[in-house]
C-alpha cells in the first residue's frame, strides 16, 4: 500500500463523478507532476480526509464543490496575490487554507498570509508520505478536530481562518478561529501578503487591513 492509498483509505467519498480530466494550462503548469496528479484525481476525484483537515480539490465543480480548474483561475483570488501565486497550480489545502501547489516539478506549501513557498516533495506520493509523517502540523488536523467537536462539521467551500493572522501573533487555538468561505479568505489575506512582499528589509510590520 502506497502513502497515497493509506490517506485514500480514511477519506470521503470522490468530490465530483465526472471522469477524471484536467485542462491543458493546468497540465502545462504541472509538467512533470501533471500525470501524477491526474493518476491521484482517477483513484479519487477530490476528497476530504482527517475530518475535512486535508482537502483536495476535484477536476470538475459542482453545485457544492470547486474543481481544480476553476480553483486555479487568476479571477477568482490568484490576482490578488500579484505575482506571488505565478507558475503554480494549487491542488489542495489544509483546514486554514494554507494551499499544497505544484511549482516547477515539485510540490510546495503556499502560506496565505505571507505569499511564501516552502518545498515539501518531489513528487504526489512522496507528498502523501510527509502528510502520513507530519500531519498534525502540515493540515491543522488537530484544531479541525477540536473545532468541529464544539462546532459541527466544516461545509464544503469553507475553511478555518484566524481571526487575529498567524503572523502577526495569533494564537493556533479554537479561540482565535472563525468559519470563512475559502475563496474570500484567500483574497482577504493576500493584503498581508502583499505588505510583507513589499517591505524593506528591517522594516517593522504595520499592516493595513482595507482591501
Amino acid at each position: 500500500m502506497t502513502s497515497l492509498d493509506k490517506i485514500l483509505s480514511n477519506s470521503s467519498s470522490p468530490l465530483s463523478d465526472k471522469i477524471p480530466e484536467i485542462s491543458a494550462q493546468i497540465r502545462g503548469l504541472a509538467g512533470a507532476l501533471a500525470d501524477q496528479l491526474l493518476e491521484m484525481l482517477c483513484q479519487r476525484n477530490g476528497f476530504y480526509s482527517l475530518e475535512s483537515a486535508l482537502h483536495v480539490f476535484p477536476t470538475h465543480s459542482s453545485q457544492c464543490e470547486i474543481g481544480i480548474c476553476d480553483w486555479n483561475e487568476n479571477s477568482l483570488w490568484r490576482n490578488h496575490y500579484k505575482n506571488l501565486a505565478n507558475d503554480c497550480v494549487f491542488f489542495a489545502e489544509d483546514v486554514f487554507g494554507g494551499q499544497f501547489c505544484i511549482k516547477d516539478g515539485r510540490v510546495y506549501t503556499f502560506d496565505p498570509e505571507t505569499g511564501f513557498l516552502e518545498y515539501l516533495a518531489d513528487g504526489i506520493d512522496s507528498w502523501a508520505q510527509v502528510l502520513i509523517n507530519d500531519y498534525e502540523v502540515l493540515t491543522g488536523y488537530p484544531l479541525a478536530h477540536q473545532w468541529q467537536i464544539k462546532n459541527g462539521q466544516i461545509p464544503a467551500g469553507k475553511r478555518l481562518l484566524p481571526k487575529l493572522p498567524f503572523i502577526l501573533g495569533g494564537e493556533f487555538e479554537i479561540d482565535n478561529l472563525y468559519l470563512a468561505d475559502a475563496v474570500k479568505g484567500m483574497i482577504s489575506r493576500a493584503n498581508i501578503a502583499n505588505q510583507i512582499k513589499d517591505l524593506p528589509d528591517g522594516a517593522k510590520i504595520k499592516f493595513n487591513f482595507d482591501n
